[in-house]
């Protein structure tokens, strides 16, 4: 990882005492750092909630809240919990850092803080937190450009936000792990990222596609992979982009999988991809309602098309959660 400019990096520095305050925020200055600081506890969390802090120095015994509150709920909040937070102490205890790593701290450091150990801490850190950012970026730029294809269809509106939502709510209904759960909120965006390099004459033609048509079509599932596997965040995100449009029977594309070889993520993704299609409008004819969805949706079950125990899963989640309708 490259060095970063220093000053573009915010550093948070929270003590209720003044020469300890003003010492960490003069070592960081020197440092070229851009620093910021609160008194209190309430007033470090105030700036962390409103401010771009990049790294925050969170002494443990403040007033108001201690370091250790500030600590777990920055890292209770999806907005805030990845800012890389020290925890400074003057405790020796065991105890007291079990405790801070229990909170979500990332690191520690000792009163009288030594200079040389700050700034390698900080450092390393504000590295960090500047490679997550350009991860983030990177989804956000993914996530754009996929929705730039949904853009192009006035009848497609909303799809991909929809199939992140449905697609979660199942996997958490399910009991899937957290990391699978976000595969799904990103898969739901992405999954037909690789449209980007369809033909916009094959891409919105509204009558059937030819043979040829159909073949450079089903490329969009290879070619989004490809667009994403550079990301090693998204590799739970890619068997889902991959294979969404494969068949339990094992007559879908691109690799002709059937039945548990199509990836789980995949088989979810792919039953709310229909229900959406099904229960909105479309050039060709109106939304269907929802138990007429499901009914086409068991008959395609009863050709050997879906996993028929993710679809009662998903009928059974709509049916009893008004949120998703």
């Amino acid at each position: 990882m490259t060095d970063f400019d220093r000053s573009s990096v915010t550093v948070l520095v929270a003590d209720d005492n003044e020469p300890t305050r003003e010492f960490l925020s003069s070592v960081l200055s020197a440092e070229g750092y851009r620093v910021i600081c609160a008194e209190d506890g309430e007033g470090a969390l105030r700036l962390i909630r409103s401010q771009s802090v990049d790294v925050a120095l969170l002494d443990v015994l403040m007033p108001q809240l201690s370091g250790f509150a500030v600590c777990r709920s920055a890292k209770s909040d999806p907005d805030t919990c990845l800012i890389p937070i020290i925890l400074v102490t003057a405790l020796k205890e065991d105890d007291d850092r079990i405790n801070g790593a229990i909170c979500g701290a990332d690191d520690f450091l000792s009163k009288p803080v030594n200079r040389h150990e700050l700034l390698a801490r900080v450092n390393s850190l504000g590295r960090l937190k500047q490679f997550t950012d350009e991860m983030d970026n990177a989804e956000a730029v993914l996530s754009s450009l996929a929705l730039s294809i949904e853009a192009k269809d006035p009848y497609t509106e909303g799809h991909c936000d929809r199939l992140s939502k449905y697609s979660v709510a199942l996997a958490e209904k399910m009991g899937l792990p957290k990391e699978l759960l976000t595969a799904l909120r990103r898969g739901g965006l992405v999954h037909d990222i690789g449209k980007l390099s369809i033909p916009e004459n094959i891409l919105l033609k509204p009558g059937p596609l030819t043979p040829e048509e159909r073949r450079v079509m089903e490329q969009h599932t290879i070619i989004g992979e490809q667009i994403c596997a550079p990301l090693k965040s998204f590799r739970h995100v890619l068997p889902i982009i991959r294979h969404h449009h494969e068949k339990w029977d094992g007559s879908g594309y691109p690799d002709g999988l059937r039945g548990e070889d199509i990836p789980l993520t995949a088989r979810i993704l792919q039953i709310t991809d229909i229900y959406d299609a099904l229960t909105t409008d479309r050039p060709y004819r109106k939304a269907f309602p929802q138990e007429k969805a499901f009914g086409i949706m068991r008959e395609e079950v009863s050709r050997g098309w879906w996993d028929p125990s993710i679809l009662r899963g998903f009928e059974s989640l709509v049916s009893g959660a008004r949120v998703l309708v």
